[in-house]
């Protein structure tokens, strides 16, 4: 049995007339940048996120670049984030001058709000909390210690579309946040693309003028910014799958528990939720032993599996300036000698988890 670490030809499939359809009016129209499609899909995305404001841009690294522009980061200033997380929440610090300043991570690989206070300095700007692999951040402890110490707070919800955190949805508790629809998210478009959303009016303007040329009207710019826009291509096909991500994050939310299930007894430590927390697992992530050795015999069985993130941000080679060590990050070191991502997506069977979790049973055995 082949079982591919994600599918989205098989998620194609499901909605082929739908998707076809909405690129072939794209075409018809065309209305490739920006136009009705990217309107539509904001509009539609900020009803489905629960912010007031939606502004699209071409990727997720944009986005936070843009926000951190806005809230004025620049050389010397530091901004606090997980130790854990893809470089794109580093970089964007760094690209602003500025210092990502690393606490290590909790139980759910999100950044464990006991140790923000102990990394906030003179030079502390704010927090970029991120929903590592679909699980929420603990967002009204980060959004106090944030009000205490006048820190904006920009959540990375790139990897969490529809997460919540105490039955409120992910990216309504911070000043803005970030959104990646890379194709492999839990809502992906056809390239990269990306928004940013909020509930303030003037953050909204003025990232909807840095990313398109500094202008809210054609050759009219009113600061210099910079060219990311969303494709009408992605927005067409974002507005079709805008209509299923709540039904595929529950049948993501099913594969998890099926896991869970059929991994019972197995040495293996799989991942949980916080309480009160919905996952929308875009990453089913486990923690093994041996972690090259299951990982050669899951892909002798046809199994795909990956890796997020071999390498903690802090220990990464751009950041050995920085002189960290292991030992200021012992949950971050640790894991990731032994995370190990299983293939998840809507598609994916019962027979198929099943395959998979018998495939790690047989190694350990």
């Amino acid at each position: 049995m082949k079982v591919p670490f994600v599918d989205l030809f098989a998620q194609y499939e499901r909605y082929k007339q739908e998707i076809d359809s909405a690129m072939s009016d794209v075409i018809r129209e065309a209305s490739f940048i920006g136009g009705p499609h990217v309107s539509s899909f904001e509009k539609n995305f900020s009803s489905y996120v629960g912010n007031e404001h939606v502004i699209a841009c071409a990727n997720g690294t944009d986005s936070l670049e843009i926000l951190l522009e806005i809230f004025g980061v620049g050389p010397g200033d530091e901004v606090i984030i997980p130790a854990m997380s893809w470089i794109s929440t580093s970089e964007s610090i760094g690209t602003k001058g500025a210092t990502p300043v690393f606490v290590d991570v909790d139980e759910f690989y999100t950044i464990d709000v006991s140790q923000i206070e102990n990394k906030i300095t003179e030079r502390t700007r704010g927090i970029i909390p991120v929903h590592l692999y679909g699980c929420a951040a603990n967002m009204p402890e980060i959004m106090k210690i944030a009000e205490k110490h006048d820190l904006f707070v920009i959540e990375d919800c790139a990897q969490a579309h529809g997460a919540e955190y105490g039955g409120k949805r992910i990216a309504t508790f911070g000043h803005a946040s970030s959104f990646s629809f890379y194709p492999g998210k839990n809502l992906g478009a056809y390239g990269d693309a990306g928004a940013m959303s909020t509930d303030n009016q003037e953050i909204a303007n003025t990232a909807r003028m840095i990313a398109n040329h500094g202008q809210l009207k054609k050759h009219t710019h009113l600061m210099e910014g910079r060219n990311s826009r969303l494709d009408g291509i992605h927005a067409a096909v974002l507005n079709v799958k805008l209509k299923y991500v709540e039904e595929w994050t529950e049948e993501r939310r099913r594969n998890a528990d099926l896991y869970r299930k059929h991994l019972q007894g197995v040495p293996v430590v799989v991942p949980t939720e916080p309480e009160g927390g919905r996952h929308v697992y875009h990453l089913f992530v486990i923690q093994v032993g041996n972690r090259e050795g299951l990982s050669a015999h899951l892909a002798s069985k046809g199994i795909s599996t990956a890796i997020h993130y071999p390498t903690p941000l802090p220990f990464m080679p751009c950041y050995a300036g920085l002189g960290h060590t292991e030992s200021e990050f012992p949950r971050a070191a640790a894991a990731a000698d032994r995370i190990l991502s299983l293939p998840m997506y809507a598609e994916l069977s019962e027979t198929q988890i099943e395959y998979v979790a018998n495939s790690i049973k047989e190694f350990y055995a």
